[in-house]
């Protein structure tokens, strides 16, 4: 059987009528499940407003996606293998991502229920030796097992930050994974072509190779492409 997918974005109020209609009306429902967190709850979205601690703002992202891997994990965590999530600026193509995910556990002869995935858009930040990761603006996924490991050590100050306040939560949710041994996989295709993405295709298309940018040094360990080599034919 095909693997079931939820996917989650992180929102606010006033994307409701734009950003959130857009998804819902466009690549949402090839989702299996759907949901979205805002400041606002609105069942016919649906949207849901989660507490969490400190201020409503992008600084403070990763005490918001504690609180929505929590919520997500007391009320889904068995009705899905994988769980994907990312900002209300997402553009998905459901169909190719559950094929990847299918193709990625056949490959690996593995079970996303008992295996431990974290999948997207690989980076390393330059100033820290282990901080691999998948940068959240292109969207990650994390398979069951990953989730259910997380939610062991999500309060864990020591393992997590689980007090810390910053909005790089796509980095907070690698070391913890990390913890576990899970590190994030290489989703490029035969041809080193990328699945994820971080930038707008046109962006990605036409990237100056070498150029001088963050961008360029967070993927110096294996390079970026431009051109019809940019990105991969069942990119998601």
């Amino acid at each position: 059987p095909a693997p079931k997918v939820m996917c989650l974005i992180y929102t606010m109020e006033a994307a409701h009528s734009t950003r959130i209609r857009a998804i819902r009306e466009t690549w949402g429902g090839g989702c299996d499940g759907f949901l979205a967190f805002s400041t606002k709850s609105d069942p016919r979205l649906p949207t849901i407003h989660l507490e969490h601690d400190g201020p409503e703002e992008y600084k403070n992202m990763w005490q918001k996606s504690r609180s929505i891997w929590k919520f997500v994990g007391a009320h889904y965590l068995y009705q899905f293998d994988w769980f994907m999530i990312g900002g209300d600026d997402l553009f998905v193509l459901p169909h190719n991502l559950r094929k990847y995910l299918a193709s990625l556990a056949y490959k690996d002869n593995a079970d996303p229920r008992t295996k431990g995935y974290h999948v997207g858009k690989r980076q390393k930040q330059v100033c820290c030796g282990r901080a691999y990761f998948n940068t959240g603006g292109a969207g990650y996924v994390l398979s069951q097992a990953s989730l259910r490991k997380l939610l062991t050590v999500i309060d864990d100050n020591e393992i997590c930050n689980a007090k810390l306040r910053k909005s790089n939560e796509d980095v907070q949710v690698a070391l913890c994974l990390q913890h576990f041994g899970i590190g994030v996989t290489d989703t490029r295709d035969h041809e080193e072509r990328e699945r994820f993405h971080f930038w707008q295709p046109g962006k990605e298309f036409h990237w100056e190779i070498g150029k001088d940018h963050w961008y360029t040094n967070y993927n110096k360990d294996w390079g970026l492409k431009n051109g019809s080599d940019c990105c991969a034919p069942d990119t998601v």
